[in-house]
């Protein structure tokens, strides 16, 4: 267990600033980086051969840049406009995902239930080993059941039918690994969701779905049956072989329709985006989305077998590594540019596509595209170091609590008298036992010499609600300092640290 002096020198660290990618001067508005946002995808389009697509920024909760460029269909050279269906492959996973996590909160499941608890056909499953723990629902929202990796055969099973599926799944499968050991994508893992869905609420998976999430958000040109589309609306699914396209099979609703059977337009989508961005940052207002918010942050926990990883597109190779991890539904990773990232392809026959989310900022970039397996995660990723490098990624303010101001305040005024009077019954009981009193008083007169009286502060940068860094300017220069706050009542400061800022 890692002690609390490991603590505060990890949250000393932290506070550092980061290796980042460099930003514009002065800020630029969204409307003057969409030129390069639109040579991004019109270059991703030429050089993947795809038909048409549609992408779009959505910023405040609002589509706020969409555009569509080449064609829904080569017969009657429709354009692609932002009310072209597209089908979103494993995109569809987080609509997945949420369904679960809303039965969960109505008290209709756990996530540590058994699978088979929902599926009695999976009860007969022989596992790889003798001490292979049984799948839990929890395992199969973060690919961890022990499944095999089944990119493309798990494409190809969307129109499965349903007493065909219950067959295949008492059949049982022959395992990868032990279930909870090792991450491994699983399509047919996220059939067994879908699955779940139906058994738990008693109608189809894409009937929940539908009354779920769908109408609530008011996506009414989103749905699982591709041959209800309106011909002016259907963005046909193409391959590219042989140097000419060919149109895909229109695979109809099926068994595996939960891991990536949903088509929406871009219309639609930004509907879904808006509203997971709106999960962040947590406060008290009233909770009006079809499931709460804080379940929609839930998604966001990688809980699973965490790995280093370049960023998706042109500034990979020379960013921050990220740190990685599946959660549920989505890809997580913390970037040292963009914050927290949410993101997730979708690839099928016919249909690429790709989301990526910025909690922290409140924007979110997606791309639909009709040829298959062409997922422009590339243009998205580069669209969002772009809007960073225009100043436009602007972080949610992290309120500054009553408990951070006061202690704050009171080190403030300990530093003008050069000694800890001023914090006098505000000390956890860990304080003085780290540093003397007497060195406190050395370390202050120090400090003094260096930079002299500090009568000003910048604003203070909270972590969260006991913890915060600052920045005060003095005579002679600046002193840069971190304070942390104990699990106590009343609060008490359990660490404080001062350092001269390098010029």
């Amino acid at each position: 267990m890692m002690g609390w002096k490991s603590g505060l020198v990890l949250t000393w660290v932290l506070a550092l600033p980061l290796p980042a990618l460099a930003q514009d001067s002065e800020p630029k508005t969204l409307e003057q980086i969409t030129p390069e946002i639109d040579a991004l995808f019109a270059r991703f389009k030429a050089e993947a051969h795809v038909p048409g697509m549609v992408y779009g920024v959505v910023r405040d909760s609002e589509l706020a840049y969409v555009k569509g460029i080449g064609v829904q269909d080569l017969k009657d050279k429709r354009a692609v406009t932002a009310d072209s269906r597209f089908r979103i492959a494993s995109m569809t996973k987080a609509f997945t995902a949420l369904s679960i996590l809303k039965l969960r909160d109505d008290g209709k499941l756990r996530l540590d239930d058994l699978a088979e608890q929902h599926i009695p056909e999976m009860k007969g499953w022989v596992y790889p080993t003798t001490d292979s723990p049984r799948i839990r629902i929890r395992d199969l929202l973060h690919h961890v059941g022990g499944l095999v990796t089944d990119d493309p055969w798990g494409d190809r099973q969307q129109i499965l039918p349903q007493d065909v599926f219950t067959k295949m799944i008492a059949a049982g499968v022959p395992f990868s690994r032990a279930p909870q050991s090792q991450h491994e994508y699983s399509n047919f893992g996220y059939a067994l969701l879908g699955r779940i869905v139906a058994k738990v609420s008693g109608m189809a998976y894409t009937d929940y779905v539908q009354q779920t999430i769908l109408t609530p958000l008011g996506m009414t040109g989103s749905g699982f049956d591709v041959t209800q589309t309106p011909k002016a609306r259907y963005a046909r699914g193409y391959r590219w072989e042989n140097d000419a396209w060919t149109p895909e099979p229109e695979m109809i609703d099926g068994a595996f329709n939960s891991m990536g059977g949903l088509q929406v337009s871009a219309n639609d989508y930004a509907k879904w985006i808006a509203f997971l961005l709106s999960a962040w940052p947590a406060r008290d207002d009233a909770d009006t989305g079809p499931v709460r918010r804080a379940t929609v942050r839930e998604m966001a926990q990688g809980l699973n077998f965490v790995t280093v990883a370049n960023r998706i597109g042109a500034s990979g190779a020379t960013a921050c590594k990220q740190a990685a991890a599946y959660a549920m539904g989505w890809r997580v990773a913390q970037d040292c540019d963009l914050g927290l990232t949410l993101a997730h392809g979708g690839g099928y026959p016919g249909y690429g596509s790709h989301v990526m989310l910025m909690p922290d900022h409140g924007v979110g970039v997606f791309a639909l595209s009709n040829r298959t397996y062409a997922g422009p995660s590339a243009p998205a990723w580069d669209s969002a170091v772009a809007m960073h490098k225009a100043g436009l990624l602007v972080g949610r303010a992290v309120p500054v609590t009553p408990a951070v101001a006061d202690a704050f305040a009171a080190a403030r005024a300990a530093y003008a008298a050069g000694n800890l009077a001023p914090l006098q019954g505000k000390l956890a009981m860990n304080f003085l036992l780290d540093r003397s009193a007497e060195n406190w008083v050395a370390e202050l007169a120090r400090l003094k010499a260096a930079v002299g009286d500090c009568p000003t502060a910048e604003p203070l940068a909270p972590s969260g609600g006991m913890s915060a860094t600052f920045r005060l300017n003095c005579t002679k220069g600046r002193l840069d300092g971190m304070l942390l706050l104990a699990p106590t009542t009343p609060v008490t400061v359990q660490s404080l640290r001062f350092r001269v800022a390098v010029p």
